[in-house]
């Protein structure tokens, strides 16, 4: 099983996706264990924990809900259930992560063994369930979609005070986020700002956007799943389908891989002589040349392989006068010249 914060670590959001089906939820851990992925991501939403009637959608896409304290009501899972997800987790070798929404959800992940707090971008500013956390001691995962740089210094002075491990990921809280909004430049400023790992919660539903995170940095890719793009949801258009989750895997595992070495072109260069010769070129004759004839220009073609007088020294042999008459094709050694 890999563990976060070995390589890249690859966070499947599966979120509510599930729809409230115990069984579906099971059928996406084993989808995405299939990817190659680190972890997958659910989210723990305890209806009479976290919201009232008072709730509504900001927009309707639920037409058997009539408010979201409903919606959270038929998508919402046992403490039982939530262990057996856990459990089958880890069975497949994947680490188990959900972001909770209310107190009592962390007990239950807690008691589940989650892995990491993931925290979702509106409850950032939810200093007391952000403090119960911590008070695990187990690594936070920070997201910051609709936080101000004022609502994340404070989270992080907190989780810093605790001293969890800490992942702060840039995100854009749209639906699918077009390339303008990805915000590539953030993730440069939090690795100054805060100096510790950062990631990318990405909701683009391509796969681009999270290897340019790779590229300039982050180590850490959140991105929702979906079976299809087609399918039921409001995340559906900006998920990633299993096929693309693994074409991802598979781009940043390389691009890690390719990060944990520094080449060395001079050494390269040496240990490729044997090819460089096949493909590099020699100085020849043009043509027939007497004895006595002074070189010029006009009588040097260059062709391979690189075994003789190499095609870069050409000006040091024009206008040296040959010893001998040499043929067409004739490569050149410094012996040929008085």
């Amino acid at each position: 099983m890999q563990k976060l914060f070995e390589s890249i670590t690859t966070i499947a959001e599966v979120g509510l996706a599930h729809e409230g089906s115990l069984g579906m939820a099971h059928s996406y851990i084993d989808a995405a264990a299939d990817c190659g992925v680190t972890a997958v991501k659910f989210q723990t939403h305890l209806a009479d924990q976290e919201s009232s009637a008072r709730e509504q959608f900001r927009v309707k896409v639920f037409p058997q809900d009539e408010t979201r304290y409903d919606y959270w009501q038929r998508t919402s899972f046992t403490l039982e259930q939530w262990r057996d997800l856990a459990s089958h987790c880890q069975q497949v070798g994947l680490q188990f992560l959900s972001s909770p929404f209310s107190n009592r959800a962390v007990e239950w992940l807690e008691d589940s063994e989650v892995a990491a707090w993931k925290v979702a971008s509106g409850e950032i500013t939810n200093l007391p369930m952000l403090t119960m956390m911590c008070e695990t001691g187990k690594p936070i995962l920070l997201s910051s979609g609709m936080s101000s740089w004022r609502d994340l210094d404070q989270a992080v002075e907190i989780i810093t005070k605790h001293g969890n491990p800490l992942v702060v990921f840039q995100c854009t809280t749209a639906y699918p986020c077009p390339p303008e909004k990805w915000g590539l430049n953030v993730i440069g400023e939090l690795q100054s700002r805060y100096g510790c790992p950062v990631g990318l919660s990405d909701h683009s539903g391509e796969v681009t956007a999270s290897i340019a995170a790779v590229a300039l940095g982050a180590t850490f890719l959140e991105f929702h799943v979906v079976y299809s793009k087609q399918q039921f949801g409001p995340d559906s258009k900006a998920s990633l389908t299993f096929p693309q989750t693994k074409q991802l895997v598979q781009a940043t595992d390389d691009l890690w891989r390719a990060s944990q070495v520094s080449i060395d072109k001079d050494q390269l260069a040496d240990e490729f002589k044997d090819t460089r010769v096949l493909f590099s070129k020699s100085i020849v004759s043009a043509r027939r040349l007497k004895a006595g004839q002074v070189l010029q220009a006009t009588d040097l073609e260059y062709k391979k392989p690189g075994d003789g007088i190499p095609a870069e020294r050409f000006q040091s042999i024009i206008g040296k006068r040959l010893m001998t008459d040499v043929d067409q094709d004739h490569y050149f050694s410094d012996q040929d010249f008085e």
